[in-house]
């Protein structure tokens, strides 16, 4: 088989409407050897947490939390999350950042366990690792979320060659910079021949961003509450993990 070709990134020649998420299939895409998934609003079902919390946090402000502040929040590690968050709210010397992630910590200690995978990761997962494609997941979750977020979910994890977290001391800055991609992509026990070799999976426009910095594809599954208009320009955009063809990017297809 051909080893590589040519990236095929193509800047987007039009806006994806909210009431519509139109998929895009890619012609020529790279051999795809490596896969890389993000992991909260992806794999798991966590934004709704997340949502509910703040949106807790702000109350005794008389403060709304909306999606355009959540785009901007995806994908960032906690500390960048927490400074946009205040500042974009103008809480600036109200609240600091320290202090909305310890309030946020301690009400979402008791929610993440009880997180769900998203329609279509399992079947994915399982799919990929049966054709012994290697995976492993690069999230802005620090490793004690990381823990709790799939404490339902282990064995399925576990199918991961590795996980790099939010904290990880080689991630350096968070989305949109390329660091945790580029992480993930140098400690496969093969690793890739080069960036475009990868494949990753991500549902926020940071990430997104970032995978495009990595110089490595990406798939973008972005909640159906997103802006589309500001989403970056993903190699692919799909309304669900279910509908992703593997055959789409040389991967064995799915039997059923």
């Amino acid at each position: 088989r051909e080893r590589e070709r040519e990236n095929p990134f193509i800047p987007c020649k039009f806006c994806i409407s909210q009431s519509t998420i139109i998929a895009m299939v890619v012609q020529n895409n790279p051999l795809i050897t490596h896969v890389i998934f993000d992991m909260d609003g992806l794999l798991l079902d966590t934004e709704k947490f997340y949502s509910v919390v703040q949106q807790r946090i702000l109350d005794p402000y008389g403060k709304s939390f909306d999606w355009a502040l959540k785009a901007k929040m995806m994908g960032k590690t906690a500390l960048d999350a927490a400074e946009t968050f205040v500042k974009e709210l103008g809480l600036e010397g109200l609240l600091s950042p320290e202090d909305f992630l310890r309030q946020r910590e301690e009400m979402l200690f008791a929610m993440l366990p009880e997180s769900e995978l998203m329609p279509g990761a399992e079947r994915l997962i399982r799919h990929l690792h049966a054709h012994n494609i290697p995976m492993a997941v690069a999230t802005s979750s620090h490793k004690r979320n990381y823990d709790l977020k799939t404490t339902r979910h282990k064995e399925l994890f576990g199918l991961m060659h590795h996980i790099i977290v939010g904290d990880d001391p080689e991630v350096k800055q968070g989305k949109p910079s390329p660091d945790i991609f580029l992480a993930a992509a140098s400690r496969f026990e093969e690793i890739p021949s080069t960036t475009q070799n990868v494949l990753i999976f991500e549902d926020a426009p940071n990430g997104v961003e970032g995978a495009l910095n990595a110089k490595m594809s990406v798939v973008m599954v972005p909640d159906p509450n997103l802006d589309h208009s500001i989403c970056p320009c993903a190699n692919q955009i799909l309304t669900s993990l279910l509908d992703f063809k593997p055959a789409d990017w040389g991967l064995p297809d799915f039997k059923y």
